[in-house]
């Protein structure tokens, strides 16, 4: 049985969740059972490190048949899921926070963006996609209410910061920064940062540079 007092590394938490999605989404239609090489292949790390992570499950594989499919996206959602709904809040409903909503609904039965936030009166007081939108004054409010823990900024980034401050005081633990800034949080909130324009800029030098090493345009 998985184990839910000990702290789990944030990155082998990083790969259970990768494995459940490829378990989930990726593996062979009429497959129930697979061995570690097998997720590894799939994950593209090896087949040591697919055991190592596993262990924290609590789920040891048979070694004639491997891991049961079905048994082991359970135990991996036992560690990764919130028994009851993972209230989630987004802030900021332009083109991006609506695009998030639409990516996240029915993907997780149990992680849920519950509100919305802006600061934009032509984007509040209304159903957006399913989710109630809200001015970012009731913030405090809403945060309290729904029992939300989890943030998602998707904000320009001159507002990521006070976003960040306000959600720090209304008592959320997790952000998940979307804006295009680096934000200064207190130690005890978890914080992942994901900037896409810096994600492709670094994806097309390099891309850039393999192209010319081929030795197409500079040559």
């Amino acid at each position: 049985m998985a184990n839910h007092v000990r702290s789990i590394p944030d990155k082998v938490v990083g790969r259970l969740s990768l494995y459940r999605s490829l378990l989930q989404d990726h593996a062979p239609e009429n497959v129930t059972h697979l061995f570690s090489h097998d997720l590894a292949r799939m994950a593209r790390v090896s087949a040591a490190q697919v055991r190592r992570d596993l262990m924290d499950t609590g789920y040891i594989g048979s070694p004639n048949k491997g891991y049961e499919i079905k048994k082991l996206v359970g135990c991996i959602s036992r560690i990764l899921d919130n028994p009851e709904c993972e209230n989630v809040a987004l802030i900021g409903v332009g083109h991006l926070g609506r695009a998030i909503i639409d990516y996240f609904q029915g993907r997780r039965s149990n992680l849920c963006i519950v509100a919305a936030f802006d600061n934009n009166p032509s984007k509040v007081n209304r159903i957006v996609q399913g989710v109630k939108a809200y001015p970012i004054s009731q913030l405090q409010e809403i945060v309290e209410n729904e029992k939300i823990n989890t943030a998602i900024v998707a904000v320009p980034g001159n507002a990521a910061q006070g976003v960040a401050d306000q959600l720090v005081q209304a008592g959320i633990r997790g952000i998940l920064n979307l804006a295009p800034t680096p934000l200064y949080v207190p130690e005890n909130i978890y914080l992942v940062e994901q900037d896409m324009t810096m994600s492709l800029e670094k994806v097309a030098y390099f891309a850039r540079r393999s192209f010319n090493k081929k030795g197409s345009k500079n040559e």
